[in-house]
């Protein structure tokens, strides 16, 4: 199965309302406990702060949503440019 997301993107666990948005880190290897095989692609490792904590948990990435809009130090402003004629 190809990755889906990438490091530094935002995303949400799908269908649940209250889950933080998070940030990606990477894919972990994740080993599997009935036949032992190492899955390398599909485990995302996610990072959010509450209360002021770092929080981190491994989530499938078929359990997560990509989030549009970013926040925090990671925001982006897109500013228009200022023509002029003369």
């Amino acid at each position: 199965m190809p990755r889906k997301f990438k490091s530094g993107e935002w995303v949400k666990v799908k269908r649940k309302l209250t889950s933080p948005k998070m940030q990606v880190i990477q894919y972990v290897p994740k080993k599997d406990s009935i036949f032992g095989l190492v899955d390398n692609d599909n485990y995302l490792e996610c990072v959010w702060y509450k209360n002021g904590k770092r929080k981190s948990e491994v989530f499938h990435q078929n359990r997560l949503i990509k989030m549009i809009e970013t926040s925090g130090l990671l925001k982006t402003f897109i500013t228009n440019p200022k023509l002029s004629l003369t």
